[in-house]
């Protein structure tokens, strides 16, 4: 089924969090998809290609190369390839250039003629030598218009202060990043005067997200409707229940160590300093710290819940990260945490969603033309091919 007018491409899709956000603009439908996770890539099909025509589990090298799938033509290709840029283990830049995967996702920009881009990753990005790269190869695909910034998720609705680098490209014209709907409630004056707009909400809360659950049932994921079949725990040992009862709301490891110091690791009595959100408890009246992959292990982040002595379950993480109960995850609860915690937040997907939606509605530009064959060059000479 069709949902929207304009074509949608998602490449290291995951489960599809950031086609949920432009599905639910009622103006974006998808064409094709990829991921080398197969549990991601069943999520992705049980919630936009049931019949599993356009979505495609493997190595999108392999696929490209080998030409196992036809890149369909698109109005926009999004996803969030890997980047190796700004890593310390990759200060050589050793291995294959092939590998940079972006090459391989501008590969797809140029199959599908796709005029507008959306890629995102972490913040370190902007400020890497492979960004410069990123932005010298969308320049020479005549991708005129670009724009990147640092979003924070919970200023566009989001439960979650989440930062996620975006980089918006457009051949039709100026393109926009989105604006906040949403800020921190300290800042409302300052920033409402800053944006000379006085509409704007305060960040939705953890209580906003999770507040009406019931206690979880169980430490398995359940053949019950959602949301309840998300909603399990997990079985601590005594050891570990007291160490949460220990944390008072808002809490961390250093009020374990002041609590009961008898029951506190050795290495966290030994580390005085370093991050406040280890061990911590999450407020009800504030958005959470990111939801990563391991939010089911309180040792990990500030993943205990606000008032109940227990990390936060499957289905309060995928509420925080703005996902509607009726999305369907598939796979092992370790596999579908993984998929929760690596997506794009679907309500910050949606406001950049519209941004594209602003562009594509412009008319075609004079600067506006097929591939160059300068910038097909270039592309080839990234991915190491002649000619």
């Amino acid at each position: 089924m069709k949902y929207g007018q304009y074509r949608l491409i998602d490449l290291f899709c995951g489960c599809g969090g950031m086609t949920q956000g432009f599905v639910d603009t009622n103006k974006f439908y998808s064409v094709f998809a990829n991921d080398f996770n197969v549990e991601a890539i069943d999520s992705y099909k049980a919630n936009f290609d049931p019949k599993g025509k356009h979505t495609f589990h493997g190595d999108i090298i392999e696929l490209l190369d080998k030409e196992l799938c036809p890149i369909p033509k698109a109005d926009v290709v999004i996803g969030g390839p890997p980047c190796q840029g700004f890593s310390l283990l990759n200060r050589k830049r050793e291995g294959d250039p092939r590998r940079r995967l972006w090459v391989q996702f501008l590969r797809v920009v140029e199959l599908s003629q796709a005029p507008v881009v959306v890629m995102e990753n972490v913040p370190q990005l902007l400020s890497s030598l492979e960004y410069e790269e990123i932005c010298t190869a969308l320049s020479a695909l005549n991708f005129k218009h670009i724009k990147s910034d640092a979003l924070i998720a919970a200023n566009y609705g989001v439960p979650e202060v989440r930062k996620r680098a975006i980089i918006m490209a457009s051949k039709l014209g100026p393109i926009s990043l989105p604006r906040p709907t949403h800020m921190n409630p300290k800042r409302v004056k300052k920033e409402s005067d800053f944006f000379s707009d006085r509409t704007l909400k305060p960040w939705a809360t953890v209580k906003s997200a999770i507040g009406d659950l019931p206690k979880p049932v169980g430490t398995e994921i359940r053949n019950e409707p959602s949301p309840l079949n998300l909603h399990f725990g997990r079985t601590p040992t005594a050891k570990s229940l007291e160490r949460y009862k220990a944390v008072p709301p808002g809490g961390n490891r250093f009020d374990l160590l002041k609590n009961r110091p008898d029951i506190t690791p050795d290495c966290w009595k030994r580390k005085k300093s370093g991050g406040t959100d280890l061990f911590g408890r999450l407020w009800w009246d504030r958005p959470s710290v990111t939801i990563r992959t391991e939010f089911f292990k309180p040792e990990k982040g500030r993943y205990l819940h606000p008032t109940q002595n227990r990390p936060i379950t499957h289905r309060e993480a995928a509420r925080i990260q703005s996902f509607p109960d009726d999305f369907v995850f598939c796979g092992s609860k370790i596999e579908v945490a993984r998929q929760i915690g690596n997506a794009v937040p679907p309500l910050l997907a949606q406001a950049i969603a519209e941004e594209v939606v602003a562009c594509l509605k412009k008319e075609t530009s004079p600067e506006y033309v097929a591939e160059t064959s300068k910038g097909i060059k270039y592309l080839h000479k990234l991915n190491g091919v002649r000619g």
